[in-house]
């Protein structure tokens, strides 16, 4: 998986907030587009600073984790709308969160010892 850093995320960002979407984000940028979509849905749902920040290590809660995976799983809720909702800065988290919440619930997202 190839990383971009923050220069390159602040270009999709210009690029989105003059309404181009992924697909032309992607091609103008010269990037794969599966990497441009998750930008755009980052910055759709949480905005440009949760996008910028993304590739730094950030950690969430017991309580954000399920109540994410809760609204998503059990609420029918959308996960760029949980997204933005939670302050989730980034799907896979979430995705994983979703998975582990409805192989074992709640307990499944409580941390290891």
């Amino acid at each position: 998986m190839t990383i971009y850093d923050r220069s390159v995320r602040e270009r999709a960002c210009g690029l989105f907030e003059r309404g181009l979407g992924h697909e032309a984000a992607a091609a103008r940028l010269g990037i794969p587009l599966k990497a441009v979509r998750q930008w755009h849905l980052t910055y759709r749902a949480v905005g440009r600073d949760a996008l910028l920040d993304m590739g730094s290590h950030r950690t969430y809660d017991y309580d954000t984790k399920v109540a994410a995976a809760s609204a998503v799983v059990d609420g029918g809720m959308s996960m760029p709308e949980a997204m933005g909702r939670f302050g989730v800065a980034s799907i896979s988290p979430l995705k994983s969160w979703c998975r582990l919440y409805r192989e074992g619930g709640a307990d499944a997202l409580r941390p290891k010892p």
